[in-house]
């Protein structure tokens, strides 16, 4: 499972013109899942990106998890803050273009099961008290954001020791 993670200060996506996710404050995610990913894969990814310190504390430094910042507002729900993830499946992250000029997809998995593993990602993202809005799978879609740092993350579950 692969995964671009970037803080943002807005995201939504669009299906036909219409939106269909849209967040505040917070993470975009684009997922590709790969041949012989897991449950497991998906649980690893959650809760990394769950936690993941990446915005910034009253000092300046990056030491709070999203799950810090969504629950940071005194009084409010954390799905009330609007914060919280916009998942967008991406096959296009399993590109392999070492060779000649039209990438190759066939580390990607099937759609049946990158859609199961996308949807079980976005349960648990959920499951851990969080917004979760995302786009349509195998749709074309317009994503929009705007980039707080910036700041983008690269994670995959295939460089994973012993996992």
């Amino acid at each position: 499972m692969r995964t671009v993670i970037q803080r943002v200060k807005n995201a939504s996506v669009q299906v036909e013109g219409a939106v269909t996710g849209s967040i505040t404050r917070g993470l975009l995610v684009y997922l590709g899942v790969a041949q012989g990913d897991t449950e497991k894969d998906a649980d690893w990814m959650v809760e990394k990106i769950a936690n993941l310190r990446i915005f910034n504390d009253n000092d300046g430094k990056m030491n709070l998890s999203l799950k810090d910042v969504a629950d940071q507002r005194e009084g409010v729900a954390p799905l009330a803050s609007q914060g919280g993830v916009l998942a967008i499946s991406q096959f296009t992250l399993l590109a392999d273009a070492r060779k000649g000029r039209r990438p190759s997809w066939h580390e990607a998995a099937a759609p049946e099961k990158a859609k199961e593993l996308y949807e079980y990602f976005m349960m648990k993202i959920r499951q851990q008290g969080l917004l979760c809005e995302c786009g349509e799978f195998q749709a074309h879609m317009k994503v929009v954001y705007t980039n707080d740092g910036p700041v983008t993350i690269l994670l995959d579950t295939s460089q994973l020791l012993n996992s």
